[in-house]
């Protein structure tokens, strides 16, 4: 299996794990608070992790966490966790997901910048195809963008951001590893949130706290394959296919959440998976004539 099909068949089954996780958090946060909610789940995550650090016999803390990459890394993912909590709690689950797909282009752009990736013009060309599908489903205005939206935006600049620094971080930190400073900034990003509701802050109990332990279980399992994705194949090629997040959160959103997708949505999000398959179909095109290429 070539490293860019690993990694894009790692972000598909990452971005299912995060459309259940969104689904899960956003049933939870209405009978608790988003910063409560928010800081349960980082705080369940990070001791599965520490958990099954222990039991691989990997070391929980290391110096690594304090290097600059990660650190950097740490501030985006609290700042993606941050307003990604608020725009679950106050937008549907199906425009927040739509939002969050803008995601690869910033991350595209950073791996040209900052990694050196080289992005070939119809890679550039899917990317702008996928944006206009994301367009076409927000169809924004200025009298409809709301705040909502914009805490949805800015948590797709951290998250993009977040997966750039992924991308650099020191090699010797395992994906499990990873873990542990992603979900201490979610925890600190919950303290955060906490920090600015209005009332004393009550634990949550029954239904909700099922859910939030429910949550933090599919987190894990979800950030662990986005870390391996990251670390596998082109920046480039891979990201896209965070683009299966909205058709993931749009069935939940119908089927869960009684949302009713229009024609628009729709359209855009064929657009948005054709960039994607497109990207690979590329990809996996170049890699074989390159091999052709060695071999003769």
């Amino acid at each position: 299996m070539s490293p860019n099909l690993q990694g894009s068949l790692f972000m598909v089954a990452a971005m299912l794990g995060f459309a259940i996780e969104d689904a899960l958090f956003k049933a939870a946060v209405a009978g608790i608070s988003p910063g409560l909610g928010t800081f349960f789940f980082g705080l369940i995550g990070l001791m599965i992790y520490a958990g099954l650090l222990r039991r691989a016999g990997e070391r929980v803390w290391t110096r690594a966490y304090l290097s600059k990459t990660l650190l950097v890394r740490s501030g985006f993912e609290v700042m993606g966790r941050l307003f990604f909590a608020l725009a679950l709690a106050f937008a549907p689950l199906s425009v927040t997901s739509a939002i969050l797909q803008a995601a690869p282009l910033v991350v595209t752009l950073g791996a040209a910048l900052v990694l050196g990736e080289k992005v070939g013009p119809m890679r550039w060309t899917a990317m702008a195809v996928g944006f206009a599908g994301v367009l076409l489903i927000l169809r924004p205005t200025p009298a409809g963008f709301e705040a909502s939206a914009l805490f949805a935006v800015l948590a797709m600049i951290g998250f993009a951001c977040r997966d750039l620094a992924t991308r650099a971080s020191p090699p010797e930190i395992s994906a499990m590893q990873l873990g542990i400073p992603g979900f201490l900034t979610v925890t600190a990003a919950g303290l955060v949130i906490l920090a600015f509701e209005p009332g004393a802050p009550s634990l949550p109990t029954g239904s909700s706290a099922l859910l939030i332990l429910a949550t933090g279980v599919t987190g894990v399992c979800a950030y662990t394959a986005l870390t391996r994705a990251m670390r596998s194949g082109d920046v480039a090629v891979v990201a896209p296919f965070r683009y299966s997040r909205l058709l993931f959160a749009l069935v939940i959103a119908v089927l869960v959440f009684a949302e009713t997708p229009d024609l628009p949505m729709l359209a855009g999000a064929a657009l948005i998976v054709g960039s994607g398959l497109f990207t690979l179909w590329r990809s996996d095109r170049a890699a074989r004539a390159a091999r052709a290429a060695r071999s003769s």
